[in-house]
């Protein structure tokens, strides 16, 4: 006889055994899903937010030794099934253990590659900021003659050219 979770004797080969009845609720309490006070059951099958799955060199060189020893029809499907993998899984590793790097087995970093600081790129960057500074405040030089110039022209004064040299 065992024990159920209810404090009921039961004979030690009944069968399939059904969900023992919680207090609060009239119906069985299914297992590994609780409900959160709103009543609302959250899917436990699906993750909030997706993983990425890496593994590691060791592994891949593993499992490439496995399906490499298959011998039988079916074997490298239960191996795959057996480890949660996909053959395109195999195929690339195959591919990159055939190029003989090590390094091409292990995880990539995912994302821009980093650059290293150049000093030559560094200096070029703030010259062109330099650059662009100057030129800014030469348009407003101009501006200024510009407008110098006019009023000059309305006053009357006589402008001396800078080609002559005369003080005006």
């Amino acid at each position: 006889m065992e024990k159920t979770t209810n404090n009921q004797l039961l004979p030690a080969d009944t069968g399939p055994q059904r969900a023992p009845i919680s207090e609060e609720s009239e119906g069985p309490v299914s297992a590994g899903k609780k409900t959160s006070p709103s009543g609302h059951r959250p899917d436990a099958e699906v993750p909030q937010r997706p993983v990425r799955r890496s593994f590691l060199a060791d592994y891949k060189l593993q499992i490439l030794r496995q399906a490499d020893a298959c011998t039988q029809r079916g074997q490298v499907g239960q191996l795959l099934r057996r480890e949660g993998l996909y053959s395109s899984h195999l195929t690339t590793w195959r591919a990159q253990r055939q190029q003989g790097t090590l390094d091409a087995l292990a995880p990539k970093k995912r994302g821009r590659k980093t650059r290293a600081n150049d000093p030559a790129l560094e200096k070029s960057r703030c010259l062109e900021r330099e650059n662009k500074q100057l030129r800014e405040r030469l348009r407003q030089a101009e501006v200024i003659i510009d407008i110098q110039k006019k009023v000059a022209e309305i006053l009357g004064i006589p402008l001396n050219s800078p080609e002559s040299g005369e003080p005006g």
